[in-house]
């Protein structure tokens, strides 16, 4: 079994989202030193493989932590080594414990060449924290801090306006979730960044694509900024465009009223289209589905409910058959021995 599915497997096996990684490691050192149930032999103790120091680069920041923790020639390589710390995505199970000092702590790594800096619903991160980070990386071309409820948008215009000043424009910036975002902050964010060229219309948000990537969102829409002002409601959101509109066929016909916010169209999991209240179905998981993205999904073998795409490993197998149960009724019958 390969460190990174050992590592992946303890952390999910214990009822933190996050385990020390000396503990993991310990754990994972034990493992190894089991016979090994083809050669029957003890695995012997030594020095990393050669290849472990190539596949730095492509491992997250959680991993990267861990790598350091396993020998000193690793440490040292993770340590100093700016090219895994280039691009820093924070996101479960270690965005809940992220603070100002420990970003700095590893931001510090990339030693002011930091390039991507993604931060997923890190709740505990302050403007003064992200403003420090800033400061010492003029380089950044992707800013990320989606859902970080800790920051504010005049926090976000003092960003934008310091790499603005060392004549560098973020190519993407993602601020979906931050409180009190106006339309006159939006405004003076934009005067700040160089914005797609008039003649340059950028490709619409789809919301099934959107809600089932979280690092990649504006490259796939080529938009600069992930919100704007919601023609419904007037507030700075995400706003979502109708699949039909970038159909072949509806390319000829209007679906601006279409377009709007998740708050005030309701869309599909699964296709993204926009769903009146006639052919709303509902999943288990309490996400919203056409009727056709409904009739195409597998259902529960006794409550003839489905899960959305996403959830469908919340699936209940059943023995000998190709059907599942849901949580709930897989539940019932391993309390109550039956289903009613």
């Amino acid at each position: 079994m390969g460190i990174l599915h050992y590592v992946e497997n303890k952390m999910h096996e214990s009822k933190e989202y996050f385990m020390q990684p000396l503990q993991i490691l310990y754990a994972f050192f034990s493992h190894l030193g089991s016979k090994n149930r083809y050669t029957n032999r003890e695995v012997e103790p030594g020095p990393p493989h050669e290849a472990l120091f190539f596949v730095l680069a492509y491992l997250d920041v959680f991993d990267l932590l861990v790598m350091s923790e396993v020998c000193m020639p690793l440490r040292d390589a993770v340590s100093k080594d700016v090219l895994p710390w280039r691009n820093i995505i924070i996101e479960r199970p270690l965005n809940s414990r992220l603070s100002d000092e420990i970003l700095v702590q590893i931001t510090s790594k990339a030693h002011g060449r930091l390039r991507t800096l993604a931060l997923i619903n890190c709740f505990k991160i302050t403007d003064d924290g992200l403003q420090t980070v800033i400061e010492k990386n003029h380089l950044i071309s992707k800013l990320h801090v989606p859902g970080c409820s800790g920051l504010t948008p005049e926090g976000i215009i003092r960003i934008v306006k310091t790499l603005s000043q060392h004549h560098n424009s973020l190519e993407s910036l993602q601020i979906n979730g931050i409180h009190n975002l106006k339309k006159e902050h939006l405004e003076t964010i934009s005067s700040h960044l160089q914005m797609n060229p008039p003649h340059q219309k950028p490709q619409p948000i789809l919301y099934h694509h959107h809600s089932s990537s979280l690092t990649s969102r504006n490259e796939e829409s080529n938009r600069m900024i992930d919100v704007d002002i919601c023609p419904k409601c007037n507030e700075v959101r995400t706003v979502f465009d109708c699949p039909r509109a970038t159909s072949k066929s509806g390319r000829e016909h209007s679906f601006t009223h279409c377009r709007g916010c998740y708050f005030c169209i309701s869309r599909c999991e699964e296709c993204g289209q926009c769903v009146d209240d006639e052919e709303l179905e509902e999943t288990l998981c309490f996400g919203i589905l056409c009727t056709d993205c409904w009739l195409l999904l597998p259902k529960c073998c006794f409550c003839n409910q489905a899960y959305c795409k996403q959830h469908e490993n919340y699936r209940c197998s059943l023995p000998d058959s190709t059907g599942f149960l849901c949580d709930l009724c897989n539940e019932k019958l391993e309390t109550y021995g039956e289903l009613e």
